[in-house]
Order: structure tokens, then sequence, then C-alpha cells
């Protein structure tokens, strides 16, 4: 899912707009990832100077994300980790368990599903393309492939592969409806879905309302299409890709891009769907082709920080490719959000601006946030997630994290 869609903030005079708190939960545009982190009602991010007893010293950004991490068990999460990290300091936080029927401790160094969080993976594979000349991120998306986009009005020569990255393709999300029940009720965890047939799925739901280039608006679709561009060229899958030109050379040992096995391995986080207090259910094992390419990686912490370090400081990417990747599109009106190439960009309460993206998944849900030089990064992941936004925990939890990224 994008980072930070699903609720609306708090109004300054403490009306509440659609979504915020005390507003039922409501079902995201689809499964995955949205807009939400930026749009939450959220808290101040610093202790200000002269308030409260003179003794008392601000709380440190690891203690804030901990009090975040611990407010959302108390929301109902089972478990909520997270990671701050100054240059080489790094600071772990955890709360609640891991697994409902060991009663583990959450692990800061547990694997989980980081959904949308993928898509920048896949981003730096076609930007480490276009450096090696074997594409242009401007050619459009049916001379890579040629009718995979040509249905109910939609034409892909008329879109380019930037225009996915950055969602302004104009094209529908699939993952939403029927499709979503479907995924949520987890009956079918290896059910193949072929790129294809997700694109086919996404061009069924509706004509295009805008021409390309022209407004954003967040698809997993754009991301399906991503790594299928990424096959055209290279002959070979988008997993592969990322495994070869990412997640080798970074040394993500505990990083991985499930093609067919639903099932974690290792130490990980169960993934749960607890969408009423008397009702969880255990969804770790889900399906990976469900997203692919907008969404299947699995990853921990401390990959995801390392990562993120990386493709913001170059250590991925040509200068030029590092322009592109954060050349942005405004994401809304409010000129404090917009969107790179896989990445995203806003400015937080305190007038901090940061780098992130989010990733929810079946029961999952993550994110991070990283200043421009990589030396200043909160990342934080829970392990229940069941598709609607806007719940308390959600807002806890990314409160916390802001508070903790302005302390820093």
């Amino acid at each position: 899912m994008s980072m930070f869609d699903g609720f609306k903030a708090t109004a300054a005079n403490g009306a509440e707009r659609p979504g915020a708190a005390g507003t039922a939960d409501r079902p995201l545009r689809s499964p995955r990832h949205r807009r939400w982190l930026l749009t939450v009602a959220v808290t101040a991010c610093l202790v200000p100077a002269g308030v409260g007893p003179a003794t008392a010293a601000a709380p440190t950004p690891a203690a804030l994300l901990q009090a975040g991490a611990e407010r959302g068990v108390a929301d109902g999460y089972p478990g909520v980790i997270g990671l701050v990290r100054q240059a080489d300091t790094a600071q772990y936080v955890h709360a609640g368990v891991g697994d409902l029927s060991t009663k583990v401790p959450a692990d800061p160094k547990a694997k989980f599903r980081i959904g949308s969080n993928t898509k920048a993976f896949t981003a730096a594979v076609l930007l480490q393309l276009e450096a090696e000349g074997r594409l242009s991120l401007d050619d459009t998306v049916a001379r890579w492939l040629p009718g995979a986009v040509n249905a109910n009005g939609f034409d892909g020569s008329r879109i380019t592969v930037r225009e996915l990255l950055n969602h302004t393709s104009g094209l529908p999300e699939y993952a939403n409806g029927a499709f979503g029940t479907q995924y949520a009720l987890n009956t079918q965890p290896n059910q193949p879905w072929p790129p294809q047939s997700l694109v086919d799925l996404a061009l069924s739901k509706r004509a295009p309302v805008s021409a390309p280039g022209r407004q954003w608006s967040y698809a997993n679709t754009n991301y399906v299409l991503a790594g299928m561009v990424i096959k055209a060229v290279t002959g070979n899958e988008a997993a592969t890709e990322i495994q070869r030109r990412i997640i080798e050379p970074l040394g993500l040992h505990d990083t991985s891009f499930p093609t067919a096995d639903p099932a974690l391995y290792g130490n990980f986080l169960h993934g749960y769907l607890h969408p009423v207090v008397f009702y969880t259910q255990d969804v770790t094992v889900s399906n990976v082709q469900t997203y692919g390419s907008a969404g299947a990686m699995v990853s921990t912490l401390d990959d995801l920080s390392a990562f993120s370090r990386a493709l913001l400081t170059g250590q991925l990417l040509a200068p030029a490719q590092m322009a592109e990747l954060k050349s942005t599109v405004p994401m809304d009106s409010s000129g404090t959000s917009a969107y790179g190439l896989g990445v995203e960009h806003l400015q937080l309460p305190c007038g901090q601006w940061a780098w992130g993206h989010n990733g929810a998944v079946l029961g999952y849900l993550s994110n991070w946030l990283s200043s421009e030089d990589g030396t200043k990064q909160v990342l934080y992941a829970n392990n229940e997630f069941h598709l609607m936004g806007g719940t308390q925990g959600q807002r806890d939890t990314v409160n916390s994290a802001f508070d903790a990224f302005c302390a820093l």
C-alpha cells in the first residue's frame, strides 16, 4: 500500500474529518498500500521548551517509539517492533508478542512481509536498467509490453514507464472488490495469479478518468506492469533481478522475494487478521502472487534500513537516476506530500521533511522514514492488518514514528 493513505487528520478546531479518531474503520482503496501515514491525526513532535517540571528531560527518540509500540499493543496489535537509527547507532524497541500461540515476545530482528515497500526495490531495478542504456523511463509501456494495456479505453502506447513508477498512469487498482475479499479470506494461498491476469482485472474495472500524466492515483497495477517490463527487458523475473542487483550486493541476508511459496521461514513475526475483538486469524501463510513486484517481499527492520539508506545515498543508482528517483509529483494539494519513483517525500508536523514508504498486506503493516542523507531513520512494523485504515493502533504507532524522527 502506498504510505499514508486511509484516513484524515483531526481539524485544528477539534472537529473530526472523515476517518479521524473516534470513527469506525473504513476500507482502504486497496488492501495494501496507501497514503495514510501523512494524513493521520498527529501529536507534537517535540516537548516544547519550558513545559513541565524543570527537571523533566525530553524523551529520547527510542523512548517515543517504544511508547507508541506499547500503545499499539494496548490498542489491539499482537506485537509491534521498531528501530531508531542515528548515524551508525541503532536502538530497537518492541512490545507484545510475535506469536499468539507461544507468546514469544515480538523480536525486532524478525522477518515480516513488507508489502508496498517492495515498490522501491522494483523502481530501483528499472532505474539501473536505464543507467545501463537498456531502456528509458520515457519509453511507452506498449514498447515493452505490446497489447498488455489495451482494453476498456486504456492504451499502453500513451503511458510511460515513468508514469507507472510515479502512479500517474491513470490505471485502475485491481486489488479491491471481490478480489480483495478473496484475498482477505485467505482460503487459496497457493492460487496462481499471472501478472497479466492482474492487469486484465484492473482494466475491466472502469474506463479512464484522466489522461496519463495528469494526476496522481495510487494503484498496484502500475508496479505489476513495472515488474513485467523488467522481465521484457532482461528476460528474468523481477524477483531474480532484485536478488542479483540489490539483495546480494547489499548483503540483505534476511530479505527475499517469494514468487510462489506462501510460507515464512526462520525467525519471523506471525501475521494476524483481527477485524473484531472476538475473532483473530493467523494469516502468516498468504498468497504472494497477489501483489508480486508491487508488494510480495519479506525483510527485516535492519535490512529495510540498510536498503533505504543505500537507495537514498547513491549506493545503488547513478547521479542521473538518483535525480529521477527523487523527482516527485504532488499527491494532493497540501504541499506536504509528494511521490517520487517508489518512494514518498513528506513534511512532518514538526516541519522536517523525510523520505519513506509503507507496506500493508494481510497480517502486516510497516513503515520507514529516512533523512535525505540516510543518517536519521525510524522504522516500525506490526503483525496485524485487516485491510482497513483509520484504526487507533495505526494512529498511535505512526504518531510515535513521527515524534521519534522529529526528536532525532
